[in-house]
């Protein structure tokens, strides 16, 4: 009671945090041009912290995120994302892997169904650094077996996805867009 009595209005709170969140998911944008400054220290803890808390099936969080800022280590991934050379702009390159888990999701995504847990892990890290003002941009064109040699990662893990991740170098990075389809094309009930 201590709290909230200091409160002019404790649904305010609520709702201004609730609108903060719809705020990150509106303006979400793929970041591609970077400053050169590393990322606030804190805001990094905030940001893995959102990774670490990520929801998986069984609880089994099969996944390892490698954060990679030294520049030769970082030429090495970068050279295996499809010639995207802008990603080593950013201070840091974040490599999310992960290792199979025997299970098969719906009955048919067999030894693949870790690609689930680890792509709600990235959505939060994605999500994350946004509300932290940090850009990324989710790169699916990369060389698995390569980055894996380059860093080291087991044969039992894969890499999932790989994001640059900085600070925005354009001012008005984050915006919200108008490119996505009406509510009526992705949602239905009751049936398909």
């Amino acid at each position: 009671m201590p709290f909230t009595s200091h409160l002019k209005n404790p649904c305010t709170l609520i709702m201004s945090r609730i609108m903060e969140f719809y705020e990150v998911v509106k303006t979400r944008r793929s970041v591609r041009t970077f400053r050169p400054d590393e990322p606030d220290p804190e805001a990094m803890a905030r940001v893995l912290e959102a990774v670490r808390l990520s929801p998986s099936g069984s609880n089994r969080q099969p996944w390892k995120f490698v954060l990679v800022s030294d520049s030769e280590k970082k030429a090495e991934v970068v050279a295996t994302c499809g010639r995207q050379a802008w990603i080593d702009e950013a201070p840091i390159v974040v490599v999310a892997c992960g290792r199979k888990t025997g299970s098969n999701r719906g009955g048919y995504m067999g030894d693949m169904s870790f690609l689930l847990d680890i792509s709600i892990a990235f959505t939060q890290f994605i999500l994350a650094a946004r509300a932290e003002g940090l850009g990324t941009c989710w790169i699916g064109d990369f060389e698995n077996e390569t980055i894996k040699g380059a860093l080291g990662i087991p044969e039992d893990y894969d890499v999932v996805a790989v994001s640059p991740l900085g600070y925005p170098e354009a001012e008005k990075a984050f915006h919200e867009t108008d490119r996505r389809k009406p509510l009526s094309e992705i949602v239905s009930q009751e049936k398909f």
